[in-house]
């Protein structure tokens, strides 16, 4: 008998210490992922030694300021839907990226700007596409989720509405930038040079800014937001606008946002790719994104990358070009990358 109670009370007391670590271990794991944010800028020829210092500088501190603006509104408690609205707000008011002011021309002189958000807790996307008035995109997107029934509107039709919710308008010199507008002229006089031989798909024409954050309440949004591709012509729609492509969120997987050879996101619906594996799988995020970027959508001859975050905050970067502008932040932890 007292063997059996000797056995008994080892065995409550080993149980409660297996409990008590499990617990522990459970808020350790949850302290170190308390929040968490990803970002990118574009990924392409993106090379050392193609950028002056004060350019890379320049760049460093576009992100850093970024990264804080999200992170600080995380920090606090905020939701992930302020956090990557207001951290891509940032991004698209920067003439270094293409989105927003500093937007890409198409083969017609102007600007046509595409954006998409997806909230993780319920699957609810917003997506604008072809829209040439509105300031931030990533509001009229914004606005598409959270004030209608639909997921994408383009061109005229998303303007209207976006102007009719009230978002900021911009004319259309507000989106030129000399930059830009040289880089068309560049690519005009080639593809007249070259004729046939001319390749419409380079991947230096490549950019997009997105962003995926994890807030305090273990919800996860994903947002995107681009210029598209300079000279695109016949009001050519890319992969950002596109859920399942280049934005997609949820919960109980992943949010991922990608950058790219449009075309081919789409066709292999990348950015649901990364949560599928993990749902059907079991992988990790960064095997899931790993292997769509550096094996499949290689293989397929699509180049480009992404930036994904589980829903415990793990982060995955993959890109399979020279470079990809990104960052994040989980809890404490931060980081600037700009090439491979």
């Amino acid at each position: 008998m007292f063997y059996k109670a000797t056995i008994a009370a080892f065995s409550l007391c080993l149980l409660w210490a297996c409990s008590s670590n499990q617990t522990q271990d459970i808020e350790t794991l949850q302290k170190s992922a308390d929040f968490a944010m990803v970002l990118h800028g574009g990924a392409g020829t993106i090379l050392k030694e193609n950028l002056s210092e004060a350019q890379e500088k320049a760049y460093t501190d576009a992100l850093n300021t970024a990264l804080d603006i999200g992170s600080e509104i995380l920090k606090n408690g905020g939701t992930s839907m302020d956090a990557v609205t207001k951290t891509i707000i940032h991004l698209e008011n920067s003439p270094l990226f293409n989105a927003g002011k500093g937007a890409v021309f198409t083969h017609s002189g102007t600007n046509e700007l595409d954006a998409s958000i997806m909230r993780g807790s319920d699957l609810e996307a917003g997506a604008v596409g072809g829209i040439k008035t509105i300031k931030n995109p990533i509001l009229a997107a914004q606005a598409v989720l959270e004030n209608s029934e639909h997921v994408f509107m383009a061109g005229e039709g998303a303007d209207k509405f976006s102007q009719e919710q009230g978002l900021e308008i911009a004319p259309p010199e507000y989106f030129r930038t000399e930059r830009r507008w040289n880089s068309l002229q560049k690519i005009l006089e080639q593809e007249k040079t070259m004729g046939a031989a001319f390749e419409p798909f380079q991947d230096s024409k490549y950019g997009t800014v997105g962003v995926v954050a994890l807030d305090k309440a273990g919800n996860i949004v994903a947002g995107t937001s681009t210029g598209g591709m300079t000279n695109k012509k016949y009001n050519r729609i890319g992969d950002s606008p596109v859920i399942g492509a280049g934005t997609y969120a949820d919960n109980k997987t992943c949010g991922v946002s990608c950058t790219g050879h449009g075309e081919y996101f789409i066709r292999y619906a990348v950015a649901h790719d990364v949560s599928a594996m993990m749902a059907y799988k079991g992988v990790t995020l960064q095997e899931a994104a790993d292997h769509i970027i550096n094996k499949k959508l290689k293989k397929a001859g699509g180049s480009g990358g992404l930036v994904a975050l589980d829903k415990d905050g793990n982060i995955a970067m993959p890109f399979n070009t020279p470079g990809m502008y990104r960052g994040y932040v989980r809890g404490e932890e931060r980081f600037i990358g700009i090439y491979k």
